[in-house]
């Protein structure tokens, strides 16, 4: 019963920001955004990872959005899908400073399986592609990037942890119009950590999709979690529906 609470409480939260969201930006502003499901039944090598992702994507009014993932994870030592034990959620608005700025004042809630381990965190996102000196320059890239600082962070550690969290989404039109790249690296700082582990550890994932038919896609995923003291590598092979509006 505590783990089906765990799972439902992000979910009603993540629920309950965007119905605000939309209740707030509906006279004003026509939301987009999309929703996509990840399944991965292929890991390389650790079991104990996501093999379920959801993430979701809204711009609620002109400056503000959200967005949203949610893992599901594998448990340890059995087949991918066949038993999933744990989940890990991001639940984060940005709040545009003004209406031609390239900088969001964020918030994000993680939510994770297990007890006092909920983290909350405050910062400022650099939407660094939408820079007007950069623009031309990452348009030629066909890419999107942007750094977030979550500067301030609520959890039961001591100190001032801190983390920079970079974003890219990447597509190939001289290649098709079907691949894209996108991916993700945040990196945690002054955290409490054991002497075997790096001082300002990585999680990253990059993500490689063909889409083969109308909002399916085969994806690839390299996974790297500096946090695991051994096996810090791992590739997840699978499918993704994507719904946009």
């Amino acid at each position: 019963m505590n783990n089906i609470h765990n799972v439902l409480r992000p979910i009603i939260a993540s629920i309950f920001i965007l119905c605000i969201g939309f209740a707030h930006g509906a006279a004003k502003h026509e939301s987009h955004g999309f929703i996509d499901a990840n399944i991965y039944p292929v890991l390389s090598d650790i079991d104990k990872d996501s093999v379920i992702t959801i993430n979701t994507a809204a711009a609620i009014t002109d400056r503000l959005s959200y967005f949203s993932l949610m893992n599901f994870i594998n448990q340890d030592n059995s087949d991918p899908l066949s038993e999933i034990d744990a989940f890990y959620t991001e639940q984060n608005l940005r709040w545009k400073v003004a209406d031609d700025s390239v900088f969001d004042l964020t918030l994000q809630m993680n939510f994770r399986t297990g007890d006092d381990n909920d983290r909350h965190r405050l910062g400022v996102r650099w939407r660094v592609s939408d820079t007007q000196a950069l623009k031309s320059f990452f348009n030629q890239l066909h890419m999107k990037y942007s750094v977030n600082w979550h500067a301030v962070q609520f959890d039961n550690e001591p100190g001032h942890v801190w983390q920079l969290e970079h974003v890219l989404f990447m597509k190939f039109p001289y290649i098709s119009n079907r691949l894209y790249l996108s991916a993700f690296a945040d990196q945690t700082f002054n955290q409490d950590l054991a002497s075997s582990m790096p001082s300002t550890p990585f999680v990253a994932e990059a993500q490689l999709g063909f889409e083969l038919v109308k909002n399916f896609y085969v994806v690839t995923e390299y996974r790297l979690n500096q946090y695991r003291r051994s096996d810090v590598n791992n590739v997840a092979v699978g499918l993704q529906y994507k719904y946009q509006w």
